[in-house]
């Protein structure tokens, strides 16, 4: 289990996370929500001791290092392959740096996107680079698969042919942690959803209960976010000068 307890990161006096605490057990896929800047990618980051951080978080109770890390892939829209090499040598780079690293996933993966296994990265298209992004993640062998908005340039027939895939290959001791503005796309994927907002959490809920209850995620959502429904119509009405 990852365990966040009190994490804390500040840039420029700022506060990007105020005093986050979160468990992310082994088995689950999380949908981590939240506007722009609310903090989800500064989470990760933090987790993945990309950045300092006050607070602590642990895997299985020890700190996240060299010895460990392996346990956790990145999947981001900022990406982190090598663009000169192709597909194949990454594959035979990962799988020298990676005992658990997956082959057989990564040929399926590969087939199922159709990209080309010999040309080099930094030559796909936006779409292409976010999904071979995807692949690496998914097949390094971790426990725990972070992902930063992995789906963008995709359309959404790919993204819906993706998420069927998913399902259907994660083991059970797989955690997926996805951080994503297409809320209503993901929520019949996803068994737990984490809110934040202005750097703290703001909400927690497994979906099987909202359902339980008869509320949709988005309705959860737009509740836990207090949303306005009628700030569309105010703000046309003073734009065009009519009255409400």
């Amino acid at each position: 289990m990852i365990e966040i307890n009190n994490l804390t990161k500040v840039y420029n006096r700022k506060r990007a996370l105020d005093e986050v605490s979160l468990k992310l057990p082994q088995g689950q896929i999380i949908g981590l929500f939240g506007e722009n800047g609310a903090g989800k990618t500064t989470l990760m980051k933090c987790i993945l001791g990309f950045l300092r951080y006050e607070g602590e978080i642990t895997l299985d109770g020890e700190p996240v290092t060299r010895k460990n890390i392996a346990r956790i892939s990145f999947a981001t829209c900022e990406h982190s392959f090598f663009p000169g090499l192709t597909a194949e040598a990454h594959k035979e780079f990962y799988a020298g740096q990676f005992p658990a690293f997956s082959a057989k996933r990564f040929e399926g993966l590969m087939d199922f996107f159709e990209l080309p296994r010999k040309k080099p990265i930094g030559s796909f298209s936006t779409g292409q680079k976010n999904q071979f992004e995807v692949i690496l993640a998914l097949c390094q062998g971790a426990d725990y698969i972070l992902m930063d908005e992995p789906f963008a340039g995709n359309d959404i027939f790919n993204r819906e042919d993706f998420y069927k895939v998913l399902l259907g290959i994660l083991e059970p001791h797989e955690t997926v942690l996805l951080s994503t503005h297409l809320i209503e796309e993901v929520s019949g994927f996803i068994g737990r959803a984490v809110l934040i907002r202005n750097g703290r959490i703001v909400g927690d809920v497994m979906v099987d209960e909202l359902e339980e209850q008869g509320r949709t995620l988005m309705e959860y959502i737009k509740t836990t976010y207090h949303y306005r429904p009628d700030r569309v119509s105010k703000a046309l009405n003073e734009l065009t000068g009519e009255e409400g």
